[in-house]
């Protein structure tokens, strides 16, 4: 029998049904919910720099502040790590680090939001001080970049954790009560989800509108103008045509790409200028109609990178058109107390050289055009300095704005990093087939490679089976002295592990170093040594 004096008691909730009612979330769905939040922040942040002439890459801006300040030996470890991806692999790695702060963020809001907000604050101005301390970044645009980028990560961080709809959260000290989120789990997770897919999306969308699409349009539109010297037609016998071999001219695409620009930067011509300036009489301004108006010459030359090992890939050959350094010096006239020249690129980047490779080397070139085509975004468009027989870290500088005549007391980027002051390309020979560690057949075998010496060019290239003793190959025509040459020769290999070993003689008599030394502080050198298993 009821009575009807006593309240009817009140059912005490399930724990296992609070999926579907008011909810703490868990460390991990916290995790998830700052890492959505940071990746729509950064994502909306990179579409704002893309859509905008003036609002940089805080991205970038931080990956192009930590190449400048790391030191020497972790940059050499990092190109010997990754080779041609390591600017891909520091994007990465940035990605990586903006992950776990953000996820790090979202444990943090899950008790505290004021502290995890401030976070985000903090990582944002952390991106917008990098990114200012490079050159020719506007301060504004950074600051309005973070300042949207931080903004919206706390607001989604805000409404992923339902703090709009609760009055009883004292917000003046920060605390957020245990029973915050008032959302299901699975609505928790897919809007966290959302989020990072948005931020995602957004980036992709901001690089995609960066301008480079727009600048390889003006590229495809750019006729060159004919050299008034041309480059010798390659002799038939110039191009081996063995299969593995690295071709004569190496494909834009192909040829290796080593700079200090995480991102190449995308330039329209139209609002770019050239200057020639320094210790020189007649300093001046060029314009890029103005430059490609003036005479151009054509070379065939070689390019290395001094971070190259031995038998390594970061060198190519390639047909250049540009302007000659020597006809640009001339116009401004050096004066008796200029030295060096130092090349200025548009991301703050800076080679020097002596004036007098700049006046005396014919093939020295203000370059605009790459195996036929304007140059490549990657390379250096619009403009750069193609140097024979230097190393690319003392005069190959890209996105060229500015050529200056200094003293010798001047350094470059590189220089105060443990570099050499002078970088004169080294005498050197690579294998290219057989491939290193490739099966190869006992017989004769097919061996060949490039051999190089810019501004020297190569005579002879010798090569010896283990311990045996040097045999000449048999090199291809020759492209002049500031090019590779192919070689290749027959040599009948038994079954079993062999050693095949090359080295160049270069055009004055000097023969390739046997000395090994690594790349730091002037370039590898030794022999080139790969190992073969011959099978019956």
């Amino acid at each position: 029998m009821d009575r009807p004096d006593e309240p009817t008691p009140t059912p005490t909730p399930n724990p296992s049904s609070t999926s579907d009612r008011t909810m703490t979330p868990s460390r991990g769905l916290s995790a998830v919910a700052g890492l959505g939040a940071a990746a729509v922040g950064l994502g909306v942040a990179e579409f704002v720099a893309g859509v905008s002439d003036s609002a940089p890459s805080l991205l970038i801006g931080v990956g192009d502040a930590v190449i400048d300040i790391i030191p020497g030996w972790l940059d050499r470890a990092a190109i010997d790590l990754f080779g041609h991806n390591d600017k891909t692999a520091l994007i990465v790695g940035t990605l990586i680090v903006a992950a776990i702060i953000g996820a790090g963020l979202g444990v943090v809001a899950r008790h505290r939001f004021i502290p995890a907000a401030s976070g985000y604050l903090a990582f944002a101005l952390i991106g917008v001080a990098a990114t200012i301390s490079q050159p020719g970044t506007s301060a504004a645009g950074a600051v309005i970049v973070g300042s949207i980028g931080a903004a919206v990560s706390v607001g989604v961080l805000w409404y992923l954790f339902e703090l709009p709809h609760r009055s009883d959260t004292p917000r003046a000290t920060g605390v957020v009560a245990p029973e915050l989120a008032a959302t299901t789990r699975r609505t928790f997770l897919i809007s966290a989800t959302a989020a990072f897919v948005v931020g995602a999306l957004a980036g992709l969308g901001g690089w995609v509108l960066s301008g480079r699409e727009r600048v390889d349009e003006i590229r495809r539109a750019i006729r060159l103008p004919r050299p008034i010297r041309r480059a010798q037609t390659a002799p038939a016998g110039a191009e081996l045509g063995i299969p593995g071999l690295t071709p004569l001219y190496v494909p834009n695409d192909e040829f290796y790409r080593i700079d200090t620009a995480l991102i190449p930067p995308a330039i329209d011509p139209a609002d770019w200028h050239l200057d020639v300036r320094g210790r020189v009489d007649h300093p001046y301004s060029l314009s890029y109609d103005e430059l490609m108006a003036l005479p151009q010459i054509e070379a065939d030359i070689t390019l290395a990178c001094v971070s190259n090992e031995v038998g390594g890939d970061l060198v190519g050959n390639a047909r250049w058109q540009g302007v000659p350094l020597r006809d640009l010096l001339t116009r401004a006239v050096v004066r008796d107390e200029g030295a060096q020249i130092i090349g200025h690129s548009t991301d703050g980047f800076t080679a020097g050289f002596p004036v007098e490779m700049g006046l005396t080397t014919d093939n020295a070139m203000v370059a605009v055009a790459m195996n036929g085509t304007p140059l490549p975004v990657d390379h250096g468009f619009p403009a750069r300095l193609v140097v024979p027989g230097l190393y690319g870290y003392v005069s190959a500088t890209k996105w060229l704005t500015a050529i200056e005549v200094t003293g010798w007391d001047t350094d470059g980027y590189w220089i105060p990093r443990g570099w050499s002051k002078k970088g004169p390309i080294k005498t050197e020979a690579r294998v290219d087939v057989p491939r290193r560690g490739s099966p190869v057949a006992a017989g004769p075998t097919v061996i060949a490679g490039v051999a190089w010496a810019p501004t020297r060019g190569i005579d002879r290239v010798e090569v010896k089976i283990d311990d045996g003793p040097w045999r000449p190959a048999t090199l291809a025509d020759s492209l002049g002295v500031d090019t590779w040459r192919q070689w290749h020769g027959t040599w009948d290999l038994t079954p079993g592990s062999h050693t095949i070993t090359a080295r160049a003689t270069d055009g004055t008599g000097t023969i390739q170093t046997v000395t090994a030394v690594p790349p730091a502080p002037d370039g590898a050198s030794g022999y080139p040594s790969i190992q073969v298993t011959v099978e019956a």
